[in-house]
């Protein structure tokens, strides 16, 4: 197949978007277009962004009609490979408002429980963990192939179980389970709420290892050119499923989407295939020849009990060798504890203000699609010209302190309405997507094998979830103590997040490398993986 015919099948897999539904003063998408604009607009400005690559380019100037036919292996690898991303949070971004949806329901959730949220954040944490786990050890057997491989299955099959059990269980009487004092709870709850806590867990999961690839295959400069429009690609398909959930919903119910989530995740790994397949021709695979050899010589040795324990000893390892990997993971720490915040305050007041099931789902559709739809405009249009003129140590000083100003304002307010509630959430969100993302990537490039793959999902997964469960744990301790805050309290918590964010994020800036610094260690560990591989 090739890159046109897919971009065709994807396109026409995006006929379920309604011709007349518009996002009001960010754009509006026609039926069967969107996807193929995502690709096409994706595709060019790689294009551009690589033309002018004299060696080692990812543009071939083989003539030709498609892209395809105009892109290096390294490039058509690439590009596969953020196709295969895009369809990731597309999938996602239909399941991400039908769970939230369910878990806010009357019938299925824990609508009027103001504690059941954040407790439920505070799970995600662990369940990371062990997810983490199950990928080091898939890592290590399988190698980074088999990892995205069986990861997406597994995550996929979660997606359709649970949805199944949902679909089943609203059709039956209310089946009860005890718990502890004396209370009970319906086991449609406990399933919604493994759902809405998996669903939360997985997305980091699948998307570092997404980057990981990428990451291994683009030098810094190409990384700071690339990742904008990779990023945008993802942000498109997010919008489109953003607009269309509303419509989903209404043809198949929340769990029909939820199925339908889990199939486009699929479907995403004939695109994974394909990236790997083009790589191992061309002999770019990433791997770490020490790294096997290494884990091939204590095979034997090492006892099953010290193999529980090798993940956490090889975090405090990398950290200790790579300081701006625990930089990064205090970072991600503060920022995903200010998220929580936001978020806690977001469904709050959503789900006061509108207290319909479907009407919520609908609503949050567009909101994400919102985001996703301004992130695009940044990703294409704004921050390819801006990052030939500034360093990333600029950006990552930006965020926070945009976020605490902006927050300061809020703070002012005694009864926040939903629109300045979701307008904070959203202008974070928008430089995570955006700025963030890009940049969070490109602190891995210059890196070696062992930071870009299990470090990154040490820090991505784990971090990310450990972020929030931490502020949900101790949101929830706070309400045992003194009882249910007000959304003004809730803002000040907010503010002193955003404080804490600036910090970690000022100690990133001063540790990540400048591109020029960054180019010249790249190159050095790509020296030093040639010559080992050589030897051998």
């Amino acid at each position: 197949m090739t890159f046109s015919s897919a971009a065709a099948s994807l396109a026409a897999s995006s006929s379920v978007v309604n011709q007349n539904l518009l996002l009001p003063t960010v754009f509006s998408i026609s039926r069967g277009g969107a996807l193929a604009l995502a690709t096409s607009s994706a595709s060019s400005a790689i294009f551009h962004a690589t033309q002018n690559y004299d060696s080692d380019s990812l543009v071939d100037f083989r003539g030709g009609s498609s892209l395809a036919s105009r892109l290096s292996d390294k490039g058509l690898s690439v590009l596969f490979m953020a196709i295969a991303m895009s369809l990731h949070y597309l999938s996602y971004s239909i399941a991400r408002p039908s769970t939230i949806a369910l878990f806010t329901s009357a019938k299925t959730g824990f609508s009027g429980n103001t504690a059941a949220f954040p407790l439920a954040m505070a799970f995600i944490s662990p369940t990371s963990l062990m997810l983490l786990v199950l990928y080091g050890k898939i890592l290590q057997k399988s190698g980074p192939r088999g990892a995205i491989r069986q990861t997406t299955t597994f995550c996929a099959s979660m997606l359709w179980f649970t949805a199944s059990l949902v679909f089943i269980l609203q059709g039956m009487d209310p089946i009860k389970i005890p718990v502890l004092g004396g209370k009970s709870i319906q086991l449609i709850q406990l399933v919604v709420g493994v759902l809405f806590i998996f669903r939360e867990s997985y997305v980091q999961l699948l998307t570092s290892q997404y980057w990981s690839f990428m990451a291994s295959i683009l030098t810094p400069d190409q990384s700071a050119k690339w990742f904008s429009p990779i990023s945008g690609l993802t942000s498109i398909t997010s919008a489109v499923a953003g607009l269309g959930v509303s419509n989903v919903v209404d043809a198949v119910g929340l769990p029909g989407a939820l199925g339908i989530a889990g199939l486009i995740l699929m479907s995403s790994l004939f695109f994974t295939e394909r990236a790997y397949t083009i790589s191992d021709k061309g002999g770019f695979t990433p791997s770490d020849d020490e790294m096997q050899k290494s884990s091939e010589k204590n095979k034997k040795k090492v006892k099953a009990k010290d193999k529980e324990t090798s993940l956490i000893k090889k975090a405090s390892g990398l950290f200790e060798r790579v300081p701006v990997l625990k930089a990064l993971f205090m970072e991600i720490l503060a920022g995903q504890g200010l998220a929580t915040l936001l978020n806690v305050c977001f469904v709050t007041k959503l789900s006061e203000s509108l207290p319909d099931d479907a009407s919520r789902a609908g609503w949050m559709g567009k909101f994400f699609a919102s985001i996703n739809g301004i992130a695009m405009c940044l990703q294409f249009v704004v921050i390819p010209r801006i990052m030939s003129h500034l360093e990333p140590r600029t950006l990552w000083r930006f965020m926070p302190i945009t976020m605490v100003i902006a927050l300061s304002y809020v703070c002012t307010n005694k009864d926040p309405s939903l629109y300045l509630i979701s307008g904070s959430f959203m202008l974070f969100k928008v430089m995570e997507f955006s700025f963030r993302r890009m940049l969070d990537e490109m602190v891995y490039v210059p890196l070696d094998f062992e930071s870009r793959f299990l470090g990154k999902e040490i820090i991505s997964v784990f971090g990310y979830r450990f972020g929030k469960s931490g502020m949900s744990l101790g949101l929830s301790g706070l309400t045992a103590v003194f009882g249910n805050f007000g959304l003004q309290q809730l803002s000040f918590l907010t503010g002193g997040a955003a404080f804490l964010w600036l910090s970690a994020a000022w100690n990133v800036s001063n540790r990540v490398l400048s591109r020029i610094d960054a180019e010249a260690q790249y190159q050095a560990n790509k020296k030093g993986t040639s010559s080992s591989r050589r030897r051998k």
